[in-house]
């Protein structure tokens, strides 16, 4: 398995990036300024971006997994990578989610915890209604976890 960063295009990763941010003109804000990891195990499998928000506070902007990979601990490693590679340059890792159980269970199983949120951030900010898990989301959820 191997983690690496992406410098030049990072829209050839476009199919894994739509995975978790399902509208591609709100992907075109983050995406320019943000530092591109894949994860490469046999193919590529897995990406996460992140952002810095200032103030010692980093941001996964984006991470997904190929369905067809998922649950086999990739997610997981790259956020295991990012909070390895940055810790000592950042206090705080955030991530902001859609308030679905899952994801809720899988990032507190990687160590963050709820410190906020945003009313409104999905029907305010998305041009269609988007859901997960059969849950309309609606209110960007906010976690973090200490580096």
């Amino acid at each position: 398995m191997d983690i690496y960063e992406v410098t030049g295009n990072k829209k050839q990763y476009i199919d894994l990036l739509l995975l978790a941010d399902e509208q591609e003109n709100m992907i075109d804000i983050y995406l320019p300024k943000g530092i591109m990891y894949v994860l490469n195990d046999n193919g590529v499998k897995a990406e996460c971006v992140v952002t810095d928000e200032g103030n010692g506070v980093l941001e996964i902007k984006n991470i997904a997994v190929a369905p067809e990979h998922q649950r086999h601990g990739y997610g997981r490693a790259l956020i295991d990578f990012v909070a390895t590679k940055y810790k000592g340059a950042y206090s705080v890792l955030q991530v902001g989610t859609g308030d679905v159980p899952s994801s809720l269970n899988f990032y507190g199983k990687c160590g963050f915890t709820r410190s906020g949120s945003i009313k409104n951030f999905f029907t305010d900010n998305y041009d269609h209604p988007m859901f997960e898990d059969g849950i309309q989301l609606v209110d960007m959820v906010y976690l973090s976890k200490s580096l």
